[in-house]
């Protein structure tokens, strides 16, 4: 069973910008699947929020660095927090929060697979947290060069074993 939950970038600016995540809807509705699991067995929330600097798009306060409104979060009762870079560790009090609370194994969600995702679940275990990934519970955008499905299914077929536990949303407890 899982400790926490940690939801990376699920923010206005990538959810609904010009370039929607693949499978949007169904990836916003397995997370909030998961925050219900969490909720109801009294697991914290965890919920980073990309930070650019002031004047950009996604600095602190501005419209497109604000959670995505249908993501079932509350900074009253969930523990929000920025971070500048891809890792949720680098810069931030996330791993003295974790160990503090005594939580070892981590659920990791959100955007964008290839960048935040792939860093912080890397990083996590560097640090000694066990990590689960759901494969159905992140996504990216198409690039240039690889789809979005491509991007995820390489990400969960390189992250298993090695850094991550990797399982189906729908198997997961708390």
């Amino acid at each position: 069973m899982a400790d926490a939950l940690l939801i990376i970038d699920m923010q206005t600016g990538l959810y609904a910008g010009p370039d929607h995540p693949f499978e949007r809807e169904r990836v916003l509705q397995t997370i909030n699947q998961l925050i219900g699991r969490a909720r109801h067995a009294g697991a914290p929330i965890f919920v980073a929020r990309h930070t650019g600097p002031a004047g950009s798009a996604i600095a602190a306060g501005s419209p497109y660095w604000q959670v995505w409104h249908e993501l079932d979060v509350d900074e009253a009762r969930d523990q929000f927090f920025n971070k500048t870079r891809p890792s949720c560790f680098l810069g931030t009090d996330l791993a003295q929060r974790l160990r503090a609370m005594q939580l070892n194994e981590l659920v990791i969600v959100g955007m964008k697979t290839q960048f935040c995702i792939d860093t912080t679940c890397r990083v996590a275990v560097e640090l000694g947290f066990s990590v689960i990934l759901p494969e159905d519970g992140h996504t990216c955008m198409d690039t240039a060069t690889l789809s979005a499905a491509a991007i995820i299914e390489h990400h969960n077929a390189t992250l298993a074993g090695a850094f991550v536990q990797r399982v189906s949303a729908a198997a997961i407890s708390f």
